[in-house]
């Protein structure tokens, strides 16, 4: 679909412990589909000029993160999402996860119960349960329980140039990872420059990331560094906090899993209205790398 001076696209802007969200509200055309897989291959080979008109420039930026909400196939989902961001369609978004958690329950999409209120979230992974505060009776934090994670494969080495060869663990939680202490190059995340940082892993989250978070607890539930029902507090780089924990183990085909708790919280930051002009020769966005 190519982007015209007739587009225009409605968002409500969120982030969570730091790194923004794009919530699509209106204005993007019906992805086609039966199931979440399908509509995630029917957005990303029909409608990709969208994603690239919201996630970058000038729209957006190379670490924009967006949503589309999509009608769910799976029989306990309340909603189901797509997640995108600037290199193309992921299958798992913590941070997305809990901002929606929030989101959904302000829009009266499932009823506020107290004192918690569980939204089920149709991930391109897997129907991820998550829980809202509403203690207070408006939604607060929000804790999410993973899809089965696990540690793929530990100790893996691979070549990264300028260092040579270095290894590196390799978890699931939601999406693959792999898995470095950045003090493996020479550099502290609490104390580094986000510029240092970013010549390694080219970019910089600005929340823990929370399926990272997943994949790290797989990791380290596997190496023995942490039990059962044992929480951790993970930080980022500005300072921003998410808890986790293993809360359960289970098989995912051949690998022993983890369900991993994450919990965090979102804030909304502004809404706005996208569009463009047909003489705009940058109309469909563009990445200064």
């Amino acid at each position: 679909m190519d982007v015209s001076g007739q587009t225009r696209i409605v968002t409500r802007e969120m982030h969570t412990a730091g790194e923004p969200l794009r919530i699509v509200e209106s204005g993007y055309p019906h992805v086609l589909g039966e199931t979440i897989l399908e509509k995630r291959k029917y957005a990303r080979e029909k409608l990709d000029e969208l994603r690239k008109f919201l996630m970058f420039e000038p729209r957006g930026h190379s670490d924009m993160y967006g949503v589309i909400l999509v009608e769910p196939d799976h029989p306990k989902a309340d909603v189901a999402v797509l997640f995108m961001h600037n290199a193309g369609y992921s299958t798992m978004c913590g941070h997305a996860v809990i901002a929606l958690g929030r989101y959904v329950v302000d829009k009266k999409i499932v009823a506020l119960n107290k004192p918690e209120t569980q939204v089920n979230i149709q991930c391109p992974c897997g129907l991820v349960k998550t829980f809202v505060d509403c203690s207070n009776g408006v939604p607060g934090k929000v804790r999410f329980l993973s899809v089965p994670a696990f540690a793929f494969d530990l100790d893996v080495a691979v070549e990264v140039e300028g260092h040579g060869k270095v290894k590196v663990d390799i978890g699931y939680g939601g999406a693959f990872y792999a898995l470095i202490s950045a003090e493996k190059f020479g550099f502290s995340v609490r104390e580094s420059s986000v510029r240092d940082l970013t010549e390694i892993a080219t970019k910089v989250d600005r929340s823990p990331t929370g399926s990272g978070v997943t994949a790290r607890l797989a990791v380290q539930y596997k190496r023995g560094l942490i039990g059962l029902n044992q929480s951790r507090a993970f930080r980022s780089v500005i300072g921003t906090t998410f808890t986790g924990s293993v809360v359960e183990t289970v098989m995912c085909g051949d690998f022993t899993a983890v369900v991993a708790e994450v919990s965090g919280e979102a804030f909304y930051s502004g809404s706005c209205t996208f569009t463009t002009e047909d003489a705009d020769q940058l109309k469909s966005g563009f990445v200064l790398k």
